[in-house]
């Protein structure tokens, strides 16, 4: 972060220009010059996926989903508790929208999740059950969703989460009521619904070769010798900053050594806020660590990161004091970790020149109550999709009025993004917008920092 702290006194130059790096946002014009990491993971034979929020995909935050990314999976689109809130009522209007928006930009889907302990609706997880009633539900649930989107998924997380950190089953509504059996009947009661679909068993803290996944290898090993319907395996990956098991490669090639897939499918790295430039390295090393990891097992089908910018991430609201999580800040920056994505994956790994885009505070005009202020970005060596600039003025001036921005001012401090229209500035371009302020007795030029 760079700042500039000048001062314009009334009766001196009117115009003053102070440096400011604006943000470089990811949205794709952002690295336009870098090969979109979906392309780069093709080339390697993977699939590179995001979860998404469907309300969301607009805007950049949509650019980037569909520019950078071959594969979605619902974030919470897809659960029991979203999908049938009420019994017998549906809504699938966000996987609908998430599915849609997939095609439109010839993506695959990752359908999540069909069975699971939480996030089931309360009239599921209150009523009172018989195992015969209990079978039914899932297998009428199963069926309805799977048939649904029928030939338009690549693949289910089916059963998420069964076991505890030992390796011994979670005790759930489905495993006391139905036993250990109801992961088999999931599988086949999905497959049925949809046989060209790819069936995983998905959990968490199963990166490593430890008790809970060899649990989950034995189970694999049984079903497929069983000829239960069984695909892949799924490796949450809610990983700790520093903290990539040193067994992931192998863990990974011993689940396809059975004849299964695996995929990394939820794959986060938090660490302990706030962040700095040393941990952000950290975390590109372990991004790369996760991905060198995949690439190198030829059955490793791909990397889902469980969303793809700080801004559409579940970590600040469960662990407490941690964050920064995903691959994009949450202005859609490309942190380091997005370009040790793209070099694992044989692509350019070296970020944009710092201040390639700058931006200049200028005075217009000005009269005895107020005056008109302008702002220009510029961008060489870079280009970006959308911006936000602010500074904080230092004799109470305030902003009545600002066009080509959407400006808002709280005290002192001020933050201008950009209007709808107005996001990308190109390499070479730059684009202004302008402010009527009031002031008076002086007019210092503000401090100006990043975004």
């Amino acid at each position: 972060m760079r700042s500039l702290r000048t001062g314009l006194s009334l009766g001196s130059v009117l115009t003053g220009i102070a440096a400011l790096a604006a943000l470089l946002v990811a949205a794709p014009a952002a690295h336009a010059a870098d090969t979109p990491l979906r392309d780069l993971a093709a080339a390697k034979g993977k699939v590179i996926g995001t979860a998404v929020t469907g309300s969301k995909l607009t805007g950049t935050y949509g650019d980037i989903a569909g520019a950078q990314f071959n594969s979605l999976t619902p974030g919470n689109a897809m659960k029991w508790e979203t999908v049938e809130p009420t019994r017998g009522t549906y809504n699938w209007a966000e996987a609908d929208q998430i599915v849609a928006f997939a095609q439109a930009h010839n993506q695959q889907v990752r359908g999540h999740t069909l069975v699971w302990h939480s996030q089931n609706p309360s009239w599921l997880t209150n009523g009172t059950w018989t195992s015969a009633q209990l079978s039914a539900l899932l297998q009428d649930h199963i069926t309805t969703e799977v048939t649904r989107y029928k030939g338009k998924l690549a693949a289910w997380d089916v059963v998420n989460e069964p076991f505890n950190e030992d390796g011994t089953y979670r005790s759930t509504l489905w495993y006391n009521g139905l036993g250990s059996d109801y992961i088999a009947q999931a599988l086949t009661w999905a497959h049925a619904a949809d046989p060209s679909a790819k069936l995983y068993i998905n959990d968490y803290n199963v990166e490593s070769v430890g008790a809970k996944s060899t649990a989950l290898y034995n189970l694999v090993k049984s079903l497929k010798e069983r000829g239960v319907p069984i695909d892949g395996v799924g490796l949450q990956a809610h990983l700790i900053l520093g903290q990539v098991p040193s067994t992931l490669q192998q863990n990974i090639q011993r689940f396809a050594d059975l004849g299964v897939d695996v995929a990394v499918t939820e794959l986060d790295i938090r660490m302990q806020l706030p962040s700095d430039s040393a941990k952000l390295a950290q975390q590109a090393a372990d991004y790369k660590a996760v991905f060198d990891a995949c690439v190198a097992v030829s059955r490793c089908y791909g990397v889902t990161v469980w969303g793809f910018t700080d801004s559409d991430s579940w970590i600040p609201d469960v662990f407490s004091g941690y964050g920064a999580a995903t691959p994009y800040d949450e202005n859609y920056a490309p942190k380091p970790a997005y370009y040790a994505i793209a070099g694992s994956l044989g692509g350019t790994s070296t970020p944009p020149p710092t201040g390639a885009c700058t931006a200049a505070y200028s005075v217009q005009s000005q009269w005895n109550t107020g005056f008109t202020g302008q702002v220009r970005i510029a961008c060489s060596g870079a280009a970006l999709s959308s911006w936000k600039v602010s500074w904080t003025y230092g004799a109470g001036q305030r902003i009545t009025q600002a066009w080509n921005a959407d400006c808002t001012q709280s005290g002192a401090a001020v933050t201008c993004a950009n209007a709808s229209y107005n996001g990308t500035v190109p390499n070479g371009g730059s684009v202004t917008f302008g402010f009527n302020a009031s002031w008076s007795g002086s007019n210092p030029l503000p401090t100006v920092t990043l975004g």
